[in-house]
C-alpha cells in the first residue's frame, strides 16, 4: 500500500511540473502580453511594469524565476489585479470547493443508489425508466440546467435566489445543477459495475449455498460493484470544481470560474500559472484518494 501511495504522489509531481512547464510556455505564445491593453500607459511607466514583473527576461530566465518564487512559497502578484495571487486564490477557493463538495453529495446519493436499484431490476421498467433518466442527465448540458432551475425553481421558491452567493440556501441550485450530469455517469456506471459483479459465479456459489438477496448485495455484490464508480469518482470530483465555470457564470457566484477565465483572456500570466496549480494538485490528490479506496476495495491492485 506504502509503495503505491508512493508511487502516485511521484507521478503526480511529475505531473504537474509537467502541467507548469505547459502553462507556463503556451500562454507566452499568444500575442501580446499583460500589458498590452493599457493604452493610457506612458512608455516608462510601461518598461517599469515589465521590469517588476520580469517579463523584460528571456523566456527561460522567467522561467526560472517562477520556479524561484514557487519554492519560496509564493504564487506570484497578479498582473491586472496587482494582488497576491494565493490571496485572489483564498477568497474564491472556498466558493468552489463548496459547489463542487455539495454537488458531488447530490450526484452520489442519486447516482449510486439509482444504479444499483436499476442493476438488480436488470431490463425491467424500472431498469429502462431509470437508464433513460439518466441518458437525459448526460445529454442536457449545465448551460441549459441552470437557467431552467433558476426559472422555474428559484423562481417559486422563497428562500432560494436566481443569483448571488450568501448562506446554504444558495448552494443548493448551483450544486444540482453541476451534480445532476456526475449523478446519471454514475448511475450508468454503477449499474453496469454490478451487474458485472452479480454474473460472476461467486454470486451463484453463494445463492446455491441458500444466502438471502439482502446478504448477497450487501457482503458479496457492493464491494466489488462499486468499484468502477469509485474510479469514477476521484476525477469526477475534481471536474466538479475546476468546471464550474459556467455554473459560477449563470448563479453569479464568485467562484473561481470567473478568474480562471479573465486570466486567460488578459493573459495574467501568474494569476492563471496559480490557478494551473491548484488545480493540479488538486486533481492529483483526489486521484491518490480514490486510488487508495480502490487499492483497498480491490486487494488484487495491491501487489
Amino acid at each position: 500500500m506504502l509503495k503505491t501511495i508512493l508511487d502516485r504522489l511521484l507521478q503526480g509531481i511529475v505531473v504537474i511540473i509537467c502541467l507548469l512547464t505547459l502553462t507556463f510556455f503556451l500562454i507566452r505564445l499568444v500575442p501580446g502580453d499583460p500589458l498590452t491593453d493599457e493604452k493610457a500607459m506612458p512608455p516608462q511607466v510601461r518598461a517599469e511594469n515589465m521590469k517588476i514583473f520580469k517579463l523584460d527576461k528571456s523566456q527561460p530566465v522567467q522561467y526560472l524565476y517562477y520556479w524561484k518564487t514557487l519554492l519560496q512559497g509564493e504564487m506570484g502578484i497578479s498582473i491586472k489585479k496587482r494582488q497576491p495571487v494565493s490571496m485572489i486564490i483564498s477568497q474564491s477557493f472556498p466558493v468552489s470547493v463548496i459547489i463542487g463538495i455539495t454537488g458531488m453529495f447530490i450526484a452520489v446519493i442519486i447516482g449510486i443508489p439509482a444504479g444499483i436499484i436499476a442493476a438488480l431490476k436488470h431490463n425491467s421498467l424500472i431498469d429502462n425508466g431509470t437508464m433513460f433518466l439518466a441518458m437525459l442527465g448526460i445529454s442536457i448540458p449545465t448551460f441549459v440546467v441552470g437557467p431552467i432551475l433558476a426559472k422555474f425553481v428559484a423562481t417559486q421558491v422563497p428562500f432560494l435566489k436566481v443569483a448571488g452567493w450568501g448562506g446554504p440556501f444558495d448552494w443548493i441550485l448551483p450544486a444540482i445543477t453541476l451534480g445532476l450530469g456526475t449523478a446519471a455517469y454514475l448511475a450508468r456506471i454503477t449499474r453496469a459495475g454490478m451487474l458485472d459483479i452479480l454474473s460472476q459465479d461467486f454470486i451463484r456459489t453463494a445463492k446455491a449455498k441458500g444466502a438471502d438477496q439482502k446478504s448477497i448485495i450487501i457482503k458479496h455484490a457492493l464491494k466489488g460493484g462499486l468499484v468502477p464508480a469509485i474510479a469514477y469518482i476521484g476525477p469526477a470530483f475534481a471536474m466538479l470544481i475546476t468546471g464550474s465555470f459556467v455554473v459560477e457564470t449563470i448563479f453569479q457566484v464568485p467562484g473561481m470560474g470567473q478568474h480562471f477565465v479573465n486570466a486567460t483572456k488578459e493573459r495574467d500570466y501568474f494569476l492563471l500559472q496559480g490557478m494551473v496549480l491548484l488545480f493540479g494538485v488538486l486533481i492529483v490528490m483526489v486521484n491518490l484518494a480514490a486510488d487508495i479506496l480502490l487499492t483497498y476495495l480491490n486487494p488484487r491492485l495491491r501487489s
